[in-house]
């Protein structure tokens, strides 16, 4: 059982910290947990948000008692640890990879002293998890990905960067969501929307979820768009 401890953070809010790494079995624990204090429905707690191995629960404090909702915390975060393989089918997302709409492939190639082909072809045949939402709404930051493309994100930051850009940093993956300041390395871009108000269901993705990219070319790419 992995260990845990509770931190509070200020007067209407704790964090539940599992142990620090990027790893699926303790992201599995910290979105177990969140789930399980969501369906709780504890009177005076606002929201509940699971990180990659943490997870913060804000609460009113006029409207909660704090003894009963640490006890709570601390049982459901003791709880034996879900299987962290046991995922849905992945969700399938095109991407275009390269030239304008991927303006660092060559780099990661570089970075990994192979072909840009091979880098397509390692981020495309993995299956990654979502291990949380963050940055943007419909920001999933999603792992783990192949070490020989792992490049680290840029020193300094584009000021823009493009809705649908796929990029890398270090050990993870994600899509931008919306046009926004970023220091990924930018692979590609999928005519998918990660985010859309006007959908029954905003996000395209939530934390557990499993993803899987494919290459499409930019014809492709311009009729989903």
């Amino acid at each position: 059982m992995s260990h845990f401890r509770i931190v509070p953070a200020g007067d209407s809010a704790l964090i539940v910290e599992f142990e620090e790494r990027i790893d699926p079995a303790i992201n599995a624990r910290a979105i177990a947990l969140a789930d399980l204090l969501q369906a709780a429905a504890i009177a005076g707690v606002r929201d509940v948000v699971p990180t990659y191995r943490s997870v913060a629960v804000f609460f009113d404090p006029l409207r909660t008692n704090y003894d009963t909702l640490l006890e709570r915390i601390e049982r459901d975060a003791g709880r034996p640890a879900p299987d962290a393989g046991r995922q849905a089918e992945p969700l399938r997302i095109p991407v275009c990879y390269g030239g304008d709409l991927g303006p660092d492939l060559g780099a990661v190639a570089a970075f990994g002293g192979i072909s840009a082909e091979e880098v397509i072809a390692l981020h495309a045949s993995a299956t990654y998890r979502v291990f949380m939402l963050g940055f943007v709404p419909g920001f999933a930051y999603m792992g783990i990905v192949d070490a020989r493309i792992a490049a680290p994100r840029h020193s300094t930051p584009r000021v823009r960067v493009p809705a649908g850009s796929v990029g890398i940093a270090g050990v993870q993956t994600g899509i931008y969501p919306a046009e926004t300041p970023g220091g990924w390395q930018l692979i590609g871009r999928t005519p998918i929307k990660p985010f859309d108000a006007n959908r029954a269901q905003p996000f395209l993705m939530k934390a557990g979820d499993a993803v899987r990219f494919y290459a499409i070319d930019r014809a492709e790419y311009e009729r989903f768009a």
